[in-house]
């Protein structure tokens, strides 16, 4: 008989709403054994997006729950709270959603929904500052530097407790393509990074530790 010995793997949902790298990337880490984690369920509100194609081919259940099926907000926030718990995850990940995270999907994972920002957190957050438009506020506002921050989300848009930031220079010439370019392969090391010491905590959410499931091995 084989040796049995008792993982405690935490179990990661995704929210994303296009290209899904920064999922691909934590999908990536959990199979090569980087993270003690599993993918469970992806969820997009777009549903031509690149992350319910990445999650199709990894086999991961998806689901597009977006105001194309649900026009009502709170029908759409009840059906996201309803399917993530059907999947119990420790974290709920969002990688590129583009909407508002709502009340009940807040209160049902109090402390425990992460997002990743390309700007260094307090500067250049808000309604409407996603993607390149992030970017163009930092070169407008001069900066000599920006980064990536991963924060817990609230009910405002990027204010809740800060986990982890990166830095780095702006350098002269740079355009919001190059400042994009520059930042994405550091969003997905940094996001793994961080997704890492929640697990093996080193970062302590702002709220009493998840459950974890355990699963065993022979």
């Amino acid at each position: 008989m084989g040796s049995e010995r008792r993982l405690t793997v935490w179990k990661l949902a995704f929210l994303a709403s296009h290209r899904g790298t920064n999922m691909q990337a934590l999908v990536d880490a959990c199979r090569s054994g980087r993270l003690q984690a599993k993918p469970v369920v992806v969820i997009s509100n777009n549903g031509a997006s690149g992350a319910l194609d990445r999650a199709a081919a990894a086999g991961i259940p998806a689901y597009h729950l977006g105001a194309s099926n649900h026009p009502d907000a709170d029908a759409l926030d009840r059906a996201i709270a309803a399917t993530l718990e059907r999947y119990a995850p420790d974290l709920v990940l969002l990688a590129g959603y583009m909407k508002r995270v709502g009340p009940r999907t807040l209160a049902a994972f109090p402390g425990r929904v992460i997002n990743i920002h390309p700007a260094l957190l307090p500067a250049h957050g808000g309604r409407g500052m996603f993607g390149s438009n992030v970017h163009e506020a930092v070169i407008a506002a001069g900066d000599v530097e920006t980064g990536i921050t991963i924060h817990v989300v609230d009910e405002d848009y990027d204010s809740g407790t800060v986990l982890a930031q990166r830095r780095v220079p702006v350098l002269p010439g740079d355009t919001a393509e190059s400042l994009a370019g520059r930042l994405l392969p550091l969003e997905h090391d940094l996001y793994v990074d961080t997704v890492a010491r929640i697990i093996g905590g080193e970062i302590r959410l702002p709220v009493a530790a998840p459950r974890a499931s355990t699963m065993q091995e022979e």
